[in-house]
């Protein structure tokens, strides 16, 4: 549906292919003319906002300010802080001024900023206060200013020295090709790899997803996950922008207050993923679809989620759930909307992807085979990270692969059917564990369920399965074993079932499948 508003953002939005900076100052502009006293972005835990006209401003000021400071075209912003209001806004600014924005989530990289910080080599550090941050200045040979408080003045922090800063200046580098933004992947064990993406990379992306799972300017997203990595930033910080719609911002993930917050705040969109959708059942909510009629579907993505758990969540509240798939090396990949969704399939990749389905030798596969997923937008596009020495390395040029492997059907709908490093190898057969995880998820009785391949002196493999039950419940592993049986050929059915309390979890709330396994190993 387009609506009035729209039709003026269309009418002041830039129509060249600009893909740098100027195409974010755009977005900004056309908002902030539109409707400039519209949020941008409401804090739900304090009802603070941001306005459009208001960030627009905010934005200006952050890039004259780093102008003057001398920081300009790659020159690095380092943010350490959690999700606020302060956080967006100096996000947005420092793209605004065609630098680049360095995230870094506090909590799961802290144990290796001694190593992040030197390698990031930032011309400023900004962060927040209160989380013991200070003492690692020392670290860096850049200036450390504290966060403070958007729009209160009489502090000492960042957006006290903007309060006072000069307008962008009308030299700011559009350079397409530049570095955007620096991201790392959560570590706790294993030190966390930084992506680097350039606007040409983040901007378009950003906008196709926010078309994929069909935003517009009447929508309020509500998200709580973190703005340091690459999912939240492209859909609901940049995909909103992009469309002049508005954010509902939380700290974190709230069980107790999650569909509290979307009634109160009237989100038309909720973020999620399997493991969100997962701890949404396990509570008492009686909240029905019927009960929330301006919210149209919930997102789910970060981890395939099993048709099974996507029917019983639909059931359950009847609030339509719609997928979405990408990676923090190269963007969102797929998305749908409630209207467009197909049970099993994460949507349909990206048209400017170029997405498809290999095999080992990189030929292309016909629909409904199952092959390695591959995609590149651009020829020339390096997919890049940072190494241990602060170097930039290159992992791929022009085309990628995912580490994904899955499908395409008749009607060009991906359907993800595992990773690769996750197959099972039984005999020579290549099986994939989110196949026998669907057959032992019909079971009702099963809350979560998780397939690895332990070592067999026979067939190399064995297929074993651990699964949690749901509170209650008197379900046997003979019991799941038979159905097992009935529903797969012999060489797919585990041999032997866990029950378990829990399933092991990354720092991000995934399946940690290695984790499993490893149990499973140490048992034997």
């Amino acid at each position: 549906m387009t609506t009035p508003d729209d039709a003026k953002v269309e009418e002041t939005r830039p129509r060249a292919a600009a893909t740098g900076p100027a195409l974010l100052r755009g977005w900004l502009a056309a908002a902030a003319r539109a409707y400039p006293g519209k949020p941008y972005l409401v804090s739900v835990e304090d009802g603070r906002a941001l306005s459009y006209g208001a960030l627009a401003e905010t934005a200006s000021r952050i890039a004259g300010h780093l102008a003057a400071r001398g920081i300009g075209a790659n020159g690095r912003v380092v943010l350490l802080a959690n999700n606020s209001l302060e956080h967006l806004a100096v996000y947005i600014g420092v793209l605004a001024a065609g630098a680049t924005i360095c995230t870094v989530h506090v909590e799961m990289n802290r144990s290796h900023f001694d190593a992040i910080l030197p390698a990031l080599n930032p011309a400023l550090v900004l962060y927040e206060e209160g989380l013991g941050l200070e003492t690692l200045a020392p670290a860096t040979k850049c200036d450390w200013r504290p966060l403070g408080r958007w729009g209160e003045g009489g502090g000492e922090g960042f957006f006290d020295d903007i309060a006072a800063a000069k307008p962008m200046p009308g030299s700011v580098t559009d350079g397409e090709r530049n570095d955007a933004v620096i991201f790392f992947t959560s570590g706790t064990s294993a030190r966390p790899k930084g992506v680097v993406l350039t606007y040409r990379e983040l901007l378009p992306n950003s906008a196709a997803t926010a078309q994929a799972f069909g935003l517009g300017a009447e929508d309020r997203i509500y998200d709580y996950r973190s703005f340091n990595w690459a999912s939240a930033q492209m859909l609901s910080a940049l995909g909103t922008l992009s469309v002049g719609a508005t954010l509902l911002l939380g700290k974190k993930f709230s069980r107790s207050r999650f569909f509290a917050d979307i009634a109160h705040w009237k989100a038309t969109v909720a973020t999620g993923n399997p493991t969100v959708l997962n701890m949404l059942q396990q509570g008492d909510d009686a909240v029905k679809g019927a009960d929330l009629p301006h919210l149209r579907f919930v997102t789910s993505s970060s981890a395939p989620l099993l048709v099974e758990e996507w029917r019983r969540f639909e059931a359950r509240f009847g609030i339509p759930v719609a997928q979405g798939y990408g990676s923090s090396e190269t963007g969102w990949i797929a998305g749908c909307t409630d209207r467009t969704k197909r049970y099993g399939s994460v949507g349909k990749p990206l048209a400017y992807l170029r997405a498809a389905i290999v095999d080992r030798d990189g030929r292309r596969l016909p629909s409904g085979a199952i092959g390695y997923v591959e995609i590149g937008a651009y020829d020339d596009c390096a997919f890049r990270y940072i190494g241990e020495d602060g170097g930039i390395r290159v992992n791929a040029v022009g085309r990628v692969r995912t580490g994904d492997m899955g499908f395409l059907d008749a009607d060009g709908y991906l359907h993800l059917t595992g990773r690769e490093k996750d197959l099972i190898i039984r005999g020579g057969v290549n099986i994939s564990p989110l196949e026998i995880d669907a057959v032992l998820m019909e079971l009702a009785e099963i809350a979560e369920a998780a397939t690895v391949g332990v070592p067999d002196r026979i067939y190399g493999e064995e297929v074993v399965a651990s699964v949690v039950l749901k509170a209650g419940s008197a379900l046997t592993a003979d019991a799941i074993l038979a159905h097992c049986a009935q529903r797969l050929p012999a060489f797919k059915t585990p041999k032997r079932v866990a029950l378990a309390a829990a399933l092991p979890k990354t720092d991000r709330g995934k399946l940690d499948r290695k984790a499993v396994a490893a149990q499973w190993r140490n048992e034997a």
